[in-house]
């Protein structure tokens, strides 16, 4: 889509220009269409590329980036600007990385920046020089951390509209509770209370206090907390999935990709995938890297080619596709998933952040380089299914020939927006809004199936999941 459109905006930026205008709205609304290729801000020598130098501005996001020749310094920026202390660990796995790659866009005044090669379009425009308000060394006061917090909020959180009470009934809470001398227990504990109720588990508060871990999130659906409330834990329901699964798939079964992916054949006519999560298929730990991003993609694709290869030579009539119990991560893998269902190229979703000014950017499902399947898909999803396992939901269900079941998914879809408060505290909130291309928006309310089964019903959780199985093979006998 790049290369047809690229010189028709070339053209039309010229003619314009002609007319004494500057920009057009794909230009100012859409940079992606005509922003360079995507480069690494480190070279290969070691230091920064010299294009990329510079201090920047994000739309949206509340980020400042000053790019020297060394590397990249990021700073919060709203109504204060501080670059957020660190221990040097990571408090999450969004935590841990930081900005690697740029896209040039016309003039050098406007760049994309991105995490992960092919992520989230975050344009930053440059500025002249470090803003005189931002500081290395940020006051620590309650009353500072506090602001930072709410600030934090009301810029970017883009769901209170779905999970009420709003942003200043719940920041007159915190302010109410907010005194000088209060210690960083009583400060944690005013925070936290602003987050009561507000169900989203891409929203979290990660800090330490008196020395010990603590965690804020919300959002969990009603399956997890009972099975993590049951004896043996999630752990000890996780394996007796796994193990019955294995045991009903017989000698079809595979248990591969780092124990994420389970596949195999029911009755030799019915193919079965079950993903639990969107990366994690390596045991590498360079989280965010090219080479773990090859690995994981490698590894993906790998065990994809040989499942769907198998699936061929058994001419299956149908795949069912088990996301019930898939915990999210990262979006290339949530988007790999429909590639392998699809003979054509569409758009699956689209995601735009609050306060960026641009328009929802179309994410594209582009048919997999490997062995694909066409026919009915069945796919299964649960109150477990959340983040990349709705994301690759929702752009399933742009795939007429695939048939929803299961349970209404968890309805957190936002990739995680980090800041660091100034005390190191780590907040987490969901800043982008995920949509059908439609428009439509289940953030909160989850992807409703076509077909309601209960997945892991409160008396046979472990038993239940292959019961609701066997109803989808039932379904593909009858259609």
């Amino acid at each position: 889509m790049t290369r047809s459109i690229k010189p028709f905006v070339i053209f039309l930026l010229a003619t314009l220009a002609a007319c004494a205008s500057t920009s057009t709205p794909s230009d100012t609304t859409q940079p992606w269409r005509v922003a360079g290729q995507l480069q690494p801000i480190l070279t290969a020598e070691g230091a920064t590329d010299p294009a990329i130098r510079g201090v920047w501005q994000s739309r949206g996001y509340g980020r400042l980036l000053r790019v020297d020749e060394a590397g990249v310094t990021q700073f919060e920026i709203g109504t204060t600007c501080y670059r957020p202390p660190s221990s040097g660990e990571a408090l999450s796995a969004m935590d841990s990385v930081s900005y690697r790659y740029f896209r040039a866009l016309p003039g050098g005044d406007s760049a994309i920046f991105q995490l992960l090669r092919g992520d989230t379009n975050v344009v930053f425009d440059r500025l002249e020089a470090l803003p005189d308000q931002c500081t290395e060394t940020p006051a620590t006061t309650p009353q500072a951390v506090a602001e930072a917090f709410l600030d934090a909020f009301e810029r970017h959180y883009a769901f209170f509209d779905r999970r009420p009470p709003d942003h200043a009934t719940r920041a007159a809470q915190v302010r109410a509770a907010i005194r000088p001398e209060m210690g960083e227990a009583e400060l944690w504990d005013a925070l936290a209370g602003y987050m009561e109720s507000l169900s989203d588990s891409h929203t979290k508060l990660i800090g330490n206090v008196g020395g010990e871990r603590r965690r804020v999130q919300d959002g969990q659906g009603t399956t997890l907390p009972r099975m993590r409330a049951a004896e043996g834990g999630e752990s000890a329901w996780l394996v007796g999935l796994i193990n019955a699964t294995m045991q009903k798939l017989g000698s079809t079964a595979h248990h591969t990709g780092n124990d994420r992916i389970v596949w195999g054949l029911i009755d030799g006519r019915i193919g079965y995938l079950q993903i639990f999560q969107m990366g994690g298929f390596t045991d590498r730990e360079d989280f965010g890297s090219d080479a773990w991003a090859a690995a994981e993609m490698n590894e993906f694709d790998r065990i994809m080619d040989q499942a769907f290869a198998t699936f061929a030579d058994a001419g299956v009539e149908s795949v069912i596709l088990d996301l019930s119990n898939n915990r999210g991560g990262w979006d290339r893998i949530a988007k790999s998933i429909p590639a392998r269902f699809t003979d054509e190229t569409y758009v699956g979703f689209t995601t735009v952040a609050r306060g960026s000014g641009l328009s929802p950017f179309p994410h594209l499902i582009e048919l997999a380089s490997g062995p694909r399947f066409t026919g009915p898909v069945y796919l299964l999803t649960s109150d477990v299914t959340v983040s990349g396992g709705e994301l690759a939901t929702l752009a399933l269900r742009q795939n007429p020939r695939v048939v929803h079941a299961g349970g209404v998914t968890r309805g957190s879809f936002s990739t995680p927006l980090t800041k660091r408060l100034p005390n190191g505290w780590l907040l987490e909130l969901s800043n982008e809004v995920f949509a059908a291309p439609d428009g439509s928006i289940y953030e909160e309310s989850g992807i409703a199936p076509q077909v309601p089964l209960a997945v892991y019903p409160a008396s046979a959780p472990v038993e239940g999941h292959w019961r609701a199985v066997e109803a989808l093979v039932a379904i593909t006998g009858s259609d």
